[in-house]
């Protein structure tokens, strides 16, 4: 069993004040692999004023001074993906194909920043006056657990193109991930206090640094509940906050789409991650007219997903992160045989010969209305919701009928009509008859799904205040 007993303060690996427990579970298993000793909010100060230090000197360094510390953090993270590959599926489950997208996209965060600076000004001329983007200040980010390391990575790359420093609060849930993560980041050498590391509860430590005077800003990424907390807090000293929240995406299905690429398609943006997602497509929106045969093709499909052990480079579906997260599960696939939705495939239980895991049948529903929980909440697992339409405006109005936008997608056979539904879409990011990731174009969420943007330029605006000197 392995065992972290030190946090990163000032460029240093040191013991915390805290003193709280927390026991790492391998969600396939059930079984203890490790002991984290959690920090508490003397080490959330401690960290503050070490990164409140560095930034009187790193917010007055130079692009060229930045871009050299984002590659030297790449090629301390790039040579240990496998490893991090490796602690990922054996501390929160991840499907191998899954957790290798998200070490590369890790390492290449960097990357991705180094270029967006190269070509960021901030010093700009406009109308009379001389406009300087200046740093904010001390960020402190949050990460969840269902890819905590692509999300400190990513958030740190930002952090620092634009001159900030950092205290990073992981989720608990991920510290064997987070320390061999750090174990690379210290080799990158960088200047004591630019970024610290402090394990700990939310409601402790990611509490100091939402109400914490010398917090600037605010990244977080996790639930919309939280989310509103961390807005309600930081509001008491006026923080900048960037917050990536929940989803319910809907994907839609023209009449025209080809189905043999839409109805895999699907199921890929339902169930990526095991379901873990907040851009997952659980909202099938699928023409009336042709609801019978696409039952047939995702029923035919769904039974060939591989659910099982997250090592092999078949397995579709990995466990849900804890025992907690499967319970939740469980309990909205009752919820929705209660609410009057049809199963087509799965429910609930475990897959035969995986009851020692937290495994879900992958399960999809039809006869679904968008008044069902179901189709209203984040359920967080491989549940698929089908509902129908009979026209394309309706089509537009059910996708667009929720609390949530943060992602969409959209299939046709015609991409001349696939752009003009798109458009009409409320949520940050549309995928046309794909699923990918753009590092350089903004991700974030309309209505509750969010506030604020990251990655690229429009991440990078998000940890600098503009200043106007007229002359």
């Amino acid at each position: 069993m392995k065992t972290i007993d030190r946090i990163y303060i000032n460029g240093q690996f040191v013991t915390p004040h805290g003193s709280e427990k927390f026991d790492l579970i391998n969600p396939s298993t059930n079984e203890t692999i490790g002991r984290a000793t959690l920090g508490d909010a003397e080490d959330a100060r401690h960290a503050i004023a070490s990164a409140k230090t560095a930034f009187q000197t790193f917010s007055i360094s130079s692009k060229q001074e930045r871009s050299d510390i984002l590659q030297r953090l790449h090629d301390a993270v790039a040579p240990k993906i496998d490893a991090l590959i490796a602690v990922m599926i054996e501390e929160y489950g991840a499907p191998l194909q899954f957790a290798k997208a998200s070490m590369q996209m890790a390492a290449n965060s960097f990357l991705h920043a180094k270029d967006v600076l190269q070509d960021f000004e901030f010093t700009r001329h406009i109308g009379k006056s001389r406009v300087t983007l200046e740093p904010l200040g001390v960020a402190g980010i949050i990460t969840p657990w269902n890819a905590n390391v692509s999300f400190i990575c990513s958030k740190l790359a930002t952090a620092i193109a634009a001159g900030c420093t950092a205290v990073i609060k992981p989720s608990e849930m991920s510290a064997l991930q987070t320390q061999l993560l750090l174990e690379c980041l210290h080799e990158a050498q960088l200047p004591a206090g630019i970024f610290n590391i402090v394990n700990g509860r939310g409601d402790v430590v990611g509490a100091e640094l939402t109400r914490h005077p010398d917090i600037a800003k605010i990244s977080f990424t996790g639930s919309t509940v939280a989310g509103k907390t961390i807005a309600r807090d930081a509001a008491a000293t006026l923080k900048r906050i960037t917050l990536e929240l929940g989803g319910k995406s809907p994907n839609i299905i023209l009449d025209d789409a080809d189905l043999t690429k839409a109805i895999p398609l699907a199921l890929q943006v339902a169930f990526m991650n095991s379901g873990q997602a907040c851009v997952a497509g659980t909202r099938l929106l699928v023409p009336e007219s042709r609801l019978e045969e696409i039952k047939l093709l995702i029923k035919a499909a769904v039974e060939k997903i591989a659910v099982g052990d997250p090592r092999s480079a078949d397995t579709a579906i990995g466990p849900m992160v804890s025992k907690k997260q499967y319970e939740r599960v469980q309990q909205y696939i009752k919820l929705g045989i209660e609410e009057g939705a049809k199963l087509l495939i799965g429910g609930n239980g475990q897959p035969a010969g995986l009851e020692s895991g937290n495994f879900i049948k992958p399960t999809v529903f039809f006869n679904v209305t968008n008044n069902m929980r179901i189709a209203r909440e984040e359920i967080f697992g491989p549940v698929l919701s089908i509902l129908t339409y009979k026209t394309e405006a309706e089509a537009i109005a059910i996708a667009n009928d929720t609390s949530y936008g943060l992602q969409a997608y959209v299939s046709s056979a015609n991409i001349e009509r696939a752009n003009r539904v798109a458009a009409q879409i409320i949520a940050g990011r549309v995928m046309i008859n794909a699923a990918q990731h753009d590092p350089l174009a903004p991700f974030g969420g309309f209505k509750q799904s969010g506030i604020g943007r990251e990655y690229g330029v429009y991440g990078l605006e998000e940890y600098v205040e503009p200043k106007a000197i007229l002359i």
